[in-house]
């Protein structure tokens, strides 16, 4: 397909100047900041126009792979339900809806369905919608949910009377996605936020009196720190979480007094982490008291001083401990080694515990949905590059997993066509970091074949290895996708994350790079036909390996990249600027100032040639604001001294997560299957 002649958009240049510690940070593109200015929305409009005008001939393309992406699921479906009481809750789709349906059964599958909310029906008039949250009342009468109708994460409650389908005058705004009720059903509690979008004010709330009225329990006046509010399993408790990137404390309020107080259970430490469940008159801690990977501790209810706090588990420092999971009989708790996910079984009156099984040895495993305290089930998902989601009980005493479903791949997918296999790429300082594949067993290794691969390296969170039957259209098509589980991630345990974030982020970087390098020097692909996607902070990680080396790549897709980071750390008035300061570090300090300008994708485009991009934002992301891949682009298109196509696709209806809408959802994947594709030579 041949580029059009068509010129792209170029954004005015007004000089900006800022001077921090001494030196002048140059902005020439800061005032497409100003969101209410016509000339801001028209330049945007013009880049969407010259986006829509060179990919107009990959139309029928995109298409074509919209098709095929839908024609592989099933569209009128149905979850498995979970029991909640003597209810059974699920959802289900409906060929040609956007959204879910949610509804109930009482006592049995076979009663009749009670529909409790139709998200069709209530996106009637937006163009984006979110459910936050929904939280049945104890009684199961009242259910609260929450919406956002923008993309904005600024979600507002609705009350609904189940018996008669009657919304309750009880609407609140502004609140984020923590709501807990009272074990009487009489009043819940929920968290709101600030300015910034920071969750910091807990309110108490009477079922049937005006918001206005609301009592506030908690403030957070420390900028810092994020507000979350849960129940324990049991329903005995009520605890709210207050907590920043590396320091936690809770608070503790009995579910059965919700006009009591809540009571702190250990005072913030910095660095102290720590995580609560209840289980029959003491506590479960997850904590990293003298452990960096975490372990498993407990309190009794009478004590809760720290020094009074028993390890539970034996610490194992190479084993990360991610969840801890309380139930009547047995404990099970979520951990990871080298990369793997792995669940241990404890009997609490035996003492005797297992590791559940799972068949494959590249693989994710989550726990689901388990809400009742007495169960004797485990419910599990599993899923893998080549396994379609999976939903299993384990069934905790005969130690037996029950499968329930598998999502279901229409079309003929057969897993024994493709293959998959981990490898390791060392590093710049020797470190070993894996990567992860998934390509047709008959793909030939001959370094010319068409490579994707993802990368994020963030905020300890792990690329766990995932089926997607989309990525089926590049797989059918020769390409092998890959993954890098690179240092910032949480893939290897807590310290694999720090060794990636503050004074080491570069580590994230050249990981990314080394394992780049290792795929192309094992014959795996080449320069020539080498991509590479990331979104939000896996954006920063394009626009820094692009600037550290366009050579090794030939496309590049970066989702809502976070990429002006210097600017945007700069700037306590943004949403999550002071949040961030315990992972990039605070600019206000000259040490981590000239350590962010050193990499900080930005600042650092310079003449040269730069991959073909596809770059995307959206107009009301909270996390990455509009304003950072714009201007990037624009940067990008002054600098470029080659013929590589940039393009930004700017969603003027969203935020973050791009579309709300499944099918929405397709054609924005869609867009960037074609645009991949047309840059392999295989939009055909």
């Amino acid at each position: 397909m041949a580029i059009s002649n068509l010129k792209p958009p170029l954004a005015g240049m007004k000089p900006h100047l800022t001077e921090v510690h001494g030196r002048a940070l140059s902005d020439d593109f800061f005032w497409l900041r100003e969101r209410a200015d016509a000339e801001v929305l028209d330049y945007l409009k013009q880049e969407n126009a010259y986006t829509e005008a060179i990919l107009k001939p990959l139309e029928p393309f995109q298409k074509k792979l919209f098709q095929e992406m839908r024609g592989r699921i099933k569209e009128t479906d149905l979850s498995v339900p979970v029991q909640i009481g003597s209810f059974f809750y699920y959802s289900r789709t409906e060929k040609d809806c956007q959204y879910p349906f949610y509804a109930r059964k009482k006592e049995t599958l076979e009663a009749p369905e009670e529909l409790l909310l139709d998200l069709n029906a209530l996106a009637q008039g937006h163009d984006y919608l979110s459910l936050g949250l929904m939280k049945v009342s104890p009684d199961h009468r009242y259910l609260a949910y929450a919406l956002d109708t923008e993309g904005s994460e600024e979600y507002e409650v609705w009350v609904k009377d189940t018996t008669n389908g009657q919304l309750l005058p009880d609407s609140i705004c502004k609140v984020s996605r923590s709501l807990e009720w009272s074990a009487d059903g009489q009043y819940f509690f929920y968290v709101v936020l600030d300015d910034a979008k920071r969750p910091y004010r807990l309110y108490r709330h009477e079922l049937g009196t005006p918001a206005a009225s609301d009592a506030l329990i908690f403030e957070e006046p420390d900028a810092l720190y994020n507000m979350a509010l849960r129940k324990t399993r049991d329903r005995r408790c009520l605890i709210l979480e207050i907590s920043s990137s590396t320091t936690a404390e809770s608070w503790v309020l009995d579910a059965c007094d919700p006009l009591g107080e809540f009571e702190i259970f250990h005072s913030r430490e910095k660095g102290l982490e720590y995580y609560l469940d209840h289980h029959h008159g003491r506590f479960f801690i997850r904590t990293n008291y003298k452990a960096v990977n975490f372990r498993v501790m407990t309190a009794d209810e009478s004590n809760w001083n720290k020094e009074a706090w028993r390890e539970f588990l034996p610490y194992r420092p190479e084993v990360k401990t991610e969840q801890v999971d309380c139930f009547e009989d047995y404990l099970v708790v979520e951990e990871r080694e080298r990369g793997l996910v792995r669940m241990r079984v404890v009997h609490f009156a035996s003492a005797e515990e297992h590791l559940i099984g799972f068949p494959e040895t590249v693989y994710s495993a989550w726990s689901g949905h388990n809400p009742e305290f007495q169960q004797k089930a485990f419910r599990l998902h599993y899923t893998s590059l080549v396994a379609p989601p999976t939903v299993y009980d384990y069934h905790l005493k005969e130690r037996r997993l029950e499968l329930l479903k598998q999502t279901e791949v229409l079309g003929g997918y057969e897993a024994s066509l493709y293959a998959t296999e981990r490898l390791y790429a060392r590093s710049h300082d020797g470190t070993e970091v894996p990567v992860s594949l998934v390509y047709r067993r008959d793909v030939r290794r001959d370094g010319k074949q068409p490579l994707l691969l993802y990368g994020y390296g963030s905020y300890g969170i792990c690329m766990d290895p995932e089926f997607s039957p989309n990525r089926l259209s590049l797989l059918d098509r020769g390409v092998i996708f890959a993954i890098a589980h690179i240092r910032g991630g949480g893939d290897l345990g807590r310290p694999w994350y720090e060794d990636g974030k503050f004074l080491k982020k570069k580590n994230t970087f050249l990981d990314f790079i080394a394992c780049a390098e290792h795929l192309v020097r094992e014959g795996w692909t080449s320069p020539a036909q080498l991509a590479i996607a990331g979104g939000s902070a896996g954006g920063l990680l394009m626009g820094a390996v692009t600037n550290m080396r366009p050579d090794l790549f030939h496309a590049v897709v970066a989702k809502v990249p976070f990429v002006d980071v210097i600017n945007t750390m700069l700037d306590k008035t943004l949403p999550l600027t002071v949040g961030e300061f315990e992972e990039w570090g605070n600019p206000e300090d000259p040490l981590y100032f000239d350590y962010i300008l050193s990499y900080s994708p930005y600042d650092h485009v310079r003449p040269q040639s730069y991959p073909n991009m596809l770059i995307t934002g959206g107009l009301y992301d909270p996390r990455v604001q509009y304003w950072e891949p714009a201007k990037w682009t624009a940067r990008l298109r002054r600098a470029n001294i080659s013929d590589s196509v940039i393009l930004l696709k700017m969603n003027m209806e969203a935020g973050h997560g791009g579309a709300s809408g499944r099918y929405d959802y397709l054609r924005e994947i869609a867009l960037e299957y074609a645009f991949l594709l047309w840059q392999w030579g295989l939009a055909d």
